[in-house]
């Protein structure tokens, strides 16, 4: 039985939705983050609880909060491929450029503690589900870039992602379980002209966000 970390939607958001990739325009009163990104995550801290996965999966009501990594190295993104001994049929052969995942009960043992602190929950998750995917022997710093939502379908409706940007000092950065997953860094260029000429092999958030990556990496 998994327990995961939601927030009802209502408690989120105002009277409207966002749809899509959000929170890049900076507010130096935010220390450089953006107003909404600052009110969702606050938000996030105040009013997140556990609940069962299985039955969050089937209520719109909540929202599921995701921490979504994007492993960068100076002008280059990892690139991930989802192979077909990975659990999810309909994820096999994807494309992505975001390491996610769910935050559960045993990251609260790993928040940073520090009231001053917004996104402890979120940075402990964040960084569990990074060492669950990746080997990195390289340092790295990390910071939240944004947001992403998408209400178009089923799965969307029920999530909610808070970007992170893990910006690594060298690319010694390789996958933990090669017979789920493949990777390797690529260039934005190479990035962009792939998802222009082969959309649909992109996961939906990774699409999302590919048209704002100059300005993230900027």
């Amino acid at each position: 039985m998994e327990f995961v970390y939601v927030v009802k939607r209502y408690d989120l958001f105002d009277l409207s939705f966002p749809h899509g990739f959000a929170g890049l325009g900076k507010d130096p009163e935010q220390g450089g983050h953006s107003r909404e990104l600052a009110t969702w995550t606050g938000r996030i801290r105040e009013h997140g609880f556990f609940v069962e996965r299985r039955w969050a999966e089937h209520d719109s009501s909540l929202k599921q909060i995701i921490p979504y990594t994007l492993m960068t190295h100076g002008d280059e993104i990892l690139l991930l491929k989802r192979l077909e001994a990975g659990g999810e049929a309909r994820l096999h052969g994807k494309l992505s450029i975001g390491v996610g995942g769910h935050i559960n009960p045993i990251d609260l043992d790993d928040e940073a503690g520090d009231a001053d602190t917004e996104l402890d929950i979120l940075d402990a998750g964040c960084r569990r589900e990074l060492e669950e995917e990746l080997v990195i022997e390289t340092s790295y710093n990390l910071r939240p870039v944004g947001a992403i939502n998408d209400e178009s379908g089923d799965v969307g409706s029920v999530h909610f992602g808070i970007v992170h940007q893990a910006r690594c000092e060298t690319p010694e950065v390789t996958i933990r379980e090669t017979d789920v997953l493949e990777g390797h860094f690529v260039t934005i260029d190479a990035l962009e002209e792939l998802a222009a000429l082969e959309a649909d092999r992109f996961e939906t958030w990774s699409a999302l966000i590919i048209p704002h990556l100059r300005q993230i990496l900027a």
